[in-house]
């Protein structure tokens, strides 16, 4: 238990459409070691997703147990749900959601600002970490002016700002070519090994599922 860092019980997932009910998700368990990595699988509708935004405290079980870091997700208020979002947890959705009017720089900056950390040190985190993403020689272009995998490597450069202690990605390869989804793959991996982050990743691409500590189908 000392080296989990979710641990999940019995969790269920209900929607409500009219007077039916619509069950997404149906006593599942769920768990990760710390600076471990695990790809969700299933079908579309599935609930990948679904659980992805669980475990961020992003949307609420209808019943059952999220421990994060020991601490039950549910008996947390919004404002410290964020802080957690915002220190512990790097979320990278399939679409990158850069912020269009800002530089690649100022998009990875950002969550550091946010939490109070100095300009100046986060602007040299932000170019530590685009260059470790391989976009050294792009920080001061807006999304608008990158490629998708390029946008998708400053939202994992960004969503690593903050060293948290796990991160959370929703397909995010679906949206690539396979070259720059093998490049994103390889990024990811190097990266969560160096700076001993955990993953959990949803996806249909198994070569990146395959590359996982452990695959957890739903």
């Amino acid at each position: 238990m000392n080296n989990l860092l979710f641990k999940c019980s019995k969790i269920c997932k209900n929607f409500y459409q009219g007077e039916g009910v619509v069950e997404v998700l149906k006593d599942i368990d769920f768990s990760l070691e710390k600076s471990s990595s695990v790809a969700i699988t299933g079908p579309s509708g599935s609930g990948k997703t679904t659980l992805l935004n669980m475990l961020s405290g992003l949307d609420s079980p209808t019943s059952g147990e999220i421990i994060f870091n020991k601490n039950d997700i549910e008996n947390l208020n919004e404002k410290e749900k964020a802080l957690m979002r915002n220190k512990e947890i790097g979320f990278v959705y399939q679409f990158h959601h850069l912020l269009p009017e800002f530089t690649a720089l100022e998009n990875v900056s950002l969550p550091m600002l946010i939490s109070g950390i100095h300009s100046e040190e986060a602007l040299e985190k932000s170019n530590y970490l685009l260059k470790k993403v391989n976009l050294n020689n792009r920080t001061n272009h807006k999304p608008s002016e990158l490629s998708g995998g390029e946008r998708q490597r400053v939202a994992v450069a960004r969503a690593l700002s903050n060293s948290p202690s796990c991160l959370i990605m929703d397909e995010p390869t679906g949206d690539l070519d396979t070259y720059n989804a093998l490049n994103t793959v390889e990024t990811i991996l190097e990266l969560s090994q160096e700076l001993k982050v955990s993953l959990i990743i949803a996806t249909h691409d198994v070569s990146l599922s395959s590359k996982m500590d452990r695959i957890f189908s739903l």
